[in-house]
Formats: structure tokens, C-alpha cells, sequence
């Protein structure tokens, strides 16, 4: 078997990956990043899934560093609209993009700044001796490959390398190990801007609670409601394959009249059984031209849309999540707890899509306000070279709710790369490094970790 030797490894290049490897590799690390497709960006280019959902709680910006950075390169080559205030209510703000020039940009980002990138590349297992991850077998088209390295970052999204290395796992729902559905997503074009406005303006009444009683001013026109077409075409039995859809959800990418729809709703599959992930992209193709033949007849503005594209693979919300140091809970984020140990800050809501209905719980933080995310939620006690970044750290649903949102894994991606290079550089073992140090360079490197003081 050939070999790769690396300092640090890091499996998974989607937002919080890619992040971690040029935070790894900027810190002087020798750092490779394993992807399974073709292109960086995870969901957000391999699964449809837009916008980014939020930098901001309220008008403080609260994440910042290499995602911003990222955010204004793309923003500068016509990539992204910045970020803008939400048109649905729901969140500080969004961050629509073009995932085409997501692709570009994050790629030649991550080859700057010294990332090893190998595409076609497929984790299926690792080595463990004496609570330490010797190796991992990657598999690609030229045969399989033993990956050394000194620290792994487990950036899989579904916890792989966490839960072949041996530590403990939570999937789903902690009391019957269901997971929030999956979503085929989809591209329509050529939607009426003007008229779809109209719509909304007109039948705020018909609209998510939170809809700004007048979406023109804003950059992005966005629709969330249009309760009573769901239930018209529902009395009519036109949702055959979908019938727990309960709204209307669409979002204006950074490309006039073109919408990310985000209405597929997938239950009851595991996002870590091919069998089941094979049954939900069937079904979910089925919802998708369903859905949009539903816009074109009941919402004004689509009527002459057209179907660009749906996710070349499923989105998923949520399956494995490590039992790590630290589990963090609904009430550290609504409490607004500041951890002594924070790398991380979020400020998106709590947003709980039922595993096993078609109703979804909304928790808000206080106005303004901002929780953080320990690096304990990030580390284990069985593997002293691990660290997790994404939406399978050490969370329970209703808190991984909140902290699986781009904009706050990609923030944990740059606290997970910058440990490990620290890993790397100064002999400690991942899961007991010097966290002040490791704040002190996150700081430096831009990362926002102010602590919410209240008053906002």
C-alpha cells in the first residue's frame, strides 16, 4: 500500500474542512485535505444548499477571520452579494453566493495558502494504538493509500473518522435516535422578481411571522409562508410524494431571479446507511419536480420559472455527533453562555425540523445576542490526535440545530486547523492543548471571541 505523510489530515472538504486545512497550513503545518467529490464546499456546492445562514446576531457581526475573508474574495470577483439582512425575518442575515465561483475561489484559497488537495478520495477506515489514530485507509481510483499524520481533523460531517477510531457516538435525537429530515435541494431561474414582491407585500398575513413588511428595499426578495397555497394544493392532492410539506421556502441566490428551494422533506432515513441514502434521492427527485411544478401553478412570479439543477447529493441535517468532552446543550446557547474555553461564536436560532413530522420548532436568542461553542465539544477522551470540526461535534440536537449552520462550522474549522498545527508545533496532544494559547493565535488570525456582556 502506498503512503502519504502528512502532519495534519483533514478528511471532509466542505465549509468547516476546507477551512481547518488553510487554517493548518497557514500556521506552518503540512496539511492535506480528503474530498470525496471533485470540488470544495460541501453542501453549499454539492448539495444545492444556500444561503449562508448567519455571520451576523443582530448588527454584530460574530464571525469573522477566514470565512470573512473568503466571503470578500468572492464578494470582489462577483462571486457573492456580502452579507444582507435576512428577507424572511428568521436571522440576522444571509450571504447569498454563486456556488460555481464558490468552488474557484475556495480551491485557489486553500492551494495558497500550502493545502495538499486530493479529489476522488474516500476515507474507509483507520489504525488506533494506544489512544492514537496511527493511520487512515483512503481509497481512489489508483488503488488505496496509508495516510500518516500527527494530528487528524474529522471534518466527514457524519463523525467517520470519530466513529471508526472508536468514540462514542450519539445519531439523531437522543431519545430515539432519529434524525432531522433530509432536503433535496434545487435551482429554478427566470423567477418575476417585481411580481413575486408583490405577492409577498401584499399577503404578509400569509407570510412566516417575521417577514419585513417590505422586502423590495432588500438586495435578495426571499419568501417563507404562502400557508394557504400549501394547503389549496394539498386539499387538491397534489403533494403525492411530499405531504408533510407545511411551507413555502425559497431563497434569491447572488444571480437575479434565480432560487435556491429549499421544500424537500425526506424523514426517516439515515444519512449512514446507503440503502436508506439511495431511497431519499429517489424520493427526493420525486419532490423536487412535484415542488416546482406547485410554484409555477400557485406562487406569482414562477409561473414561467425553469428548473435549473437539484443538489448532486442530498442535504443532510444531521446523523452521527461525538460524545465528546463536553456535550453542548439548548441551554448553553439560549443562556448565552460564554465557555472559558470558547473558539467559536453563533448567533442563528434554534431550528428543529421534527424528525417524524412535518412541524418545525423555533427557539430565538435574546435580540442581539450570541452564544459560544468550547473547544472541549470538539475533542474526545478516547483519541488524543482527533479533532472535530462541523455539524457532528459534541451537541444535542436542538443544540446542533444552531451550530450546523455554514457560516458557525466554518468558524469551528479555523479553531480545529489552528489547533492542530499548535498540535503539531508544540508536541501537546490535541485533546490537552494550552486553550489560551490557542485563543490568543485565533484572535490575532481575526476569529471573533468577544463575550456577549448583555444590553443588546
Amino acid at each position: 500500500m502506498k503512503e502519504l505523510n502528512f502532519d495534519v489530515a483533514v478528511i471532509g472538504g466542505g465549509p468547516a474542512g476546507t477551512v481547518a486545512a488553510i487554517a493548518s497550513a497557514r500556521q506552518g503545518a503540512k496539511t492535506i485535505l480528503i474530498e470525496q467529490h471533485a470540488y470544495l464546499g460541501g453542501a453549499m456546492t454539492a448539495a444545492g444548499t444556500g444561503p449562508q445562514m448567519t455571520f451576523h446576531a443582530g448588527e454584530k457581526q460574530v464571525v469573522l477571520g477566514i470565512p470573512e475573508e473568503m466571503t470578500r474574495e468572492m464578494v470582489r470577483r462577483g462571486f457573492c452579494t456580502g452579507h444582507v439582512p435576512d428577507g424572511v425575518g428568521f436571522c440576522s442575515s444571509t450571504t447569498a453566493f454563486d456556488p460555481e465561483g464558490m468552488k474557484v475561489v475556495w480551491e485557489e484559497m486553500a492551494m495558497e495558502s500550502g493545502v495538499t488537495l486530493l479529489y476522488h478520495a474516500i476515507f474507509t477506515g483507520c489504525e488506533v494504538k494506544d489512544g492514537s489514530i496511527t493511520s487512515a485507509q483512503i481509497f481512489t481510483k489508483g488503488g488505496f493509500y496509508q495516510l500518516n499524520a500527527k494530528v487528524f481533523i474529522d471534518a466527514s460531517a457524519d463523525a467517520d473518522v470519530a466513529h471508526y477510531a472508536g468514540v462514542p457516538t450519539t445519531f439523531g435525537r437522543e431519545s430515539d435516535n432519529l434524525a432531522q429530515p433530509m432536503t433535496l435541494n434545487f435551482h429554478v431561474y427566470d423567477v418575476d422578481r417585481d411580481k413575486l414582491c408583490d405577492y409577498v407585500e401584499n399577503n404578509l398575513e400569509d407570510m412566516f411571522r417575521l417577514t419585513p413588511r417590505q422586502i423590495r428595499p432588500l438586495k435578495r426578495y426571499d419568501i417563507s409562508g404562502a400557508f394557504s397555497k400549501i394547503n389549496a394544493a394539498k386539499a387538491a392532492g397534489e403533494f403525492v410524494y411530499n405531504k408533510n410539506r407545511d411551507t413555502v421556502l425559497c431563497f434569491e441566490t447572488s444571480n437575479d431571479g434565480e432560487y435556491v428551494v429549499n421544500m424537500t422533506r425526506i424523514s426517516m432515513k439515515s444519512a449512514v446507511d446507503a440503502f436508506d441514502l439511495t431511497e431519499a434521492e429517489i424520493l427526493g427527485r420525486k419532490q423536487v419536480h412535484e415542488t416546482f411544478r406547485f410554484l409555477k401553478k400557485y406562487i406569482p412570479g414562477f409561473e414561467n420559472c425553469k428548473l435549473a439543477y437539484s443538489g448532486p447529493n442530498i442535504g443532510i441535517r444531521e446523523s452521527r455527533k461525538i460524545n465528546g468532552v463536553y456535550k453542548l446543550t439548548v441551554d448553553d446557547l439560549t443562556g448565552n453562555v460564554m465557555f472559558p474555553d470558547a473558539i467559536a461564536m453563533g448567533g442563528y436560532p434554534i431550528d428543529v425540523h421534527s424528525p417524524d413530522g412535518n412541524n418545525t420548532v423555533h427557539k430565538f436568542l435574546k435580540p442581539g445576542s450570541w452564544y459560544s461553542i468550547p473547544y472541549r465539544s470538539l475533542i474526545t477522551n478516547e483519541i488524543d490526535n482527533l479533532i472535530v470540526a462541523g455539524r457532528c461535534i459534541s451537541a444535542t440536537q436542538e443544540a446542533c440545530s444552531s451550530t450546523r449552520l455554514t457560516p458557525i462550522v466554518m468558524a469551528l474549522g479555523q479553531a480545529a486547523g489552528t489547533a492542530a498545527a499548535q498540535s503539531v508545533k508544540t508536541g501537546e496532544k490535541a485533546n490537552c492543548l494550552n486553550t489560551d494559547v490557542l485563543r490568543q493565535q485565533l484572535k490575532k488570525d481575526g476569529a471573533f471571541l468577544e463575550e456577549y456582556q448583555g444590553g443588546f
